[in-house]
């Protein structure tokens, strides 16, 4: 029996949305074995944004996986899922257990080092539905994850630890924005595991 339940979650936002934090969920030698293995096993690729018709590609490497050859297009690209990973299951079923959600994708980030980040955005893709939930399994260096609301502008901010789950979910995309600041101050990599459900195919 889990006593490390939802229940028991406080929520990180003061409105307009759920956040809860878990807290370390894999210890020190496990963050440490699946990092590995996924620095070596994922398919990574530089990401890429069109922009006002401008094509970029990011420092950050990306690497976008699912039950089937799901699509999944933001910031006008599209990316074709690729099947799991036995390491990949393996996480998914442990976010599945702690969360009590069941996924059928996984973006996957790679951040070489605290100068290369995420800008603040929203995950609300129609492709994921309303009130989607979405976690983020942080493993290697500890990063700063911030939440701005749209209108009223108040943030909030957490510490990401190596081994940790973060779960947003009810109308959190609908009305909070999240990023991922960037950093002189951190110089190891930090992968995360944004594990969601793609419902529009």
């Amino acid at each position: 029996m889990d006593l490390f339940n939802q229940n028991s979650l406080s929520n990180l936002l003061p409105y307009d949305g759920t956040v809860h934090y878990y807290g370390k969920i894999l210890s020190d030698q496990q963050s440490l074995f699946f990092f590995e293995r996924l620095m070596s096993n994922i398919e990574w690729q530089h990401d890429e944004a069109i922009i006002y018709g401008k094509h970029y590609i990011t420092k950050r490497k990306v690497a976008w996986y699912g039950d089937l050859p799901y699509t999944y297009s933001y910031s006008n690209t599209c990316k074709k899922a690729l099947p799991w990973t036995e390491e990949l299951k393996h996480l998914k079923s442990l976010v599945e257990e702690k969360s009590s959600v069941i996924f059928n994708s996984c973006l996957l980030n790679l951040y070489h080092n605290g100068t290369e980040g995420m800008a603040y955005h929203s995950d609300s893709e129609k492709s994921l539905g309303e009130n989607t939930v979405i976690t983020s399994l942080s493993l290697g260096a500890e990063r700063k994850f911030t939440l701005k609301h749209k209108n009223s502008k108040q943030t909030v901010s957490i510490l990401l630890e190596n081994g940790s789950l973060l779960v947003m979910k009810g109308s959190t995309q609908s009305h909070w924005l999240h990023r991922l600041p960037p950093t002189k101050k951190v110089t190891r990599p930090r992968i995360s595991l944004t594990f969601r459900t793609i419902v529009d195919q």
